[in-house]
């Protein structure tokens, strides 16, 4: 569950980057140091937000998962990002064009907006990790509902869906981070 949350942090947190980096360019109408200010602020108003907003829609049917059964299909981490991306890829770029036409009146501001939800989603799945550490179990959500039509990995039409492995399963790390194999010496 933590990858799907992940998948939308590095690409909001580089589109914003780049679009504060390029909308510090034009002066604006605000001028450059308050739409850098005003950027900054809604960066941690953002990524605060983003962080704590419907951590109970996780928390919930995090307690009542059911353990993966022979049958559930759980994809792989690099699938699942992978997937995420391509069904988002038009909202990332409206995103990312709104914040670069921002950049005309309050310079860095949209940017530095979009880099804050980027953010606020790594630090919600680094929290989701801290669930799983807890609950010594990976949350996955089913196949069949991480479809469009199915919902967000939180909605109410997903939350039957989820399920649980042992920590060491599975390519993902506690959080949704790749998992990162010792090396033998």
């Amino acid at each position: 569950m933590a990858v799907v949350v992940r998948a939308g942090a590095a690409p909001l947190w580089w589109l914003g980057v780049v679009a504060a980096g390029a909308g510090v360019l034009p002066p604006g109408l605000t001028g450059r140091r308050i739409g850098v200010l005003a950027g900054a602020a809604l960066f941690l108003v953002a990524a605060a937000v983003v962080a704590y907003a419907r951590r109970g829609r996780y928390r919930a049917p995090a307690r009542s998962a059911a353990r993966a059964g022979k049958h559930d299909i759980l994809q792989d981490r690099a699938v699942t990002v992978r997937n995420w991306r391509r069904g988002h890829r038009w909202w990332l770029l409206l995103g990312f064009l709104a914040a670069l036409g921002t950049a005309f009146a309050v310079p860095a501001a949209g940017g530095l907006l979009l880099a804050g939800c980027g953010a606020g989603l790594w630090l919600k799945a680094a929290w989701i990790g801290r669930l799983e550490q807890d609950g010594e179990a990976l949350l996955w959500v089913r196949v069949d509902r991480l479809t469009p039509a199915a919902g967000r990995p939180a909605g109410r039409r997903t939350a039957e869906g989820y399920r649980t492995t042992g920590i060491a399963a599975g390519d993902a790390a506690p959080g949704g981070a790749r998992r990162r194999t010792p090396t033998l010496v």
